[in-house]
């Protein structure tokens, strides 16, 4: 299994920033694409940003120019920078990631992180 931990969320005012970070962990494990997804109250989850392996990145419309994904390869860690904060970004955002593990027969799979909630205050 692959076990990935967010930090980084809190409450922050409109027109700020803040930096998510997610570290995936667990016993042999190959790491595919990594990305942010999140969900408001009484809506849908919805993709933020995802991010694959060779580094190409895909940004929902509603964060294309404010946010900016990266990862560690090496480390195993997503980061997630949002700028330009509106309380609309308020949500529980998750960390993905798509992996295959020796326990799995290395087949892929999903994998989601607890989440951790982002309030933007207006």
């Amino acid at each position: 299994q692959v076990q990935l931990v967010e930090s980084g969320g809190g409450l922050v005012q409109a027109g700020g920033s803040l930096r998510l970070s997610c570290v995936a962990s667990g016993s042999r494990f190959s790491i595919d694409a990594m990305g942010w997804y999140r969900q408001a109250a009484g809506k849908q989850r919805e993709l933020v940003a995802t991010i694959t392996s060779g580094g190409t990145t895909n940004y929902a419309d509603s964060v294309k120019g404010r946010a900016t994904i990266s990862r560690d390869n090496a480390k195993n860690t997503v980061s997630l920078l949002m700028n330009s904060l509106k309380p609309d970004d308020t949500a529980v955002y998750y960390c993905y990631a798509i992996a295959s593990t020796r326990a799995t027969m290395w087949s892929w799979a999903d994998y989601w992180g607890q989440g951790t909630q982002v309030t933007v205050s207006s």
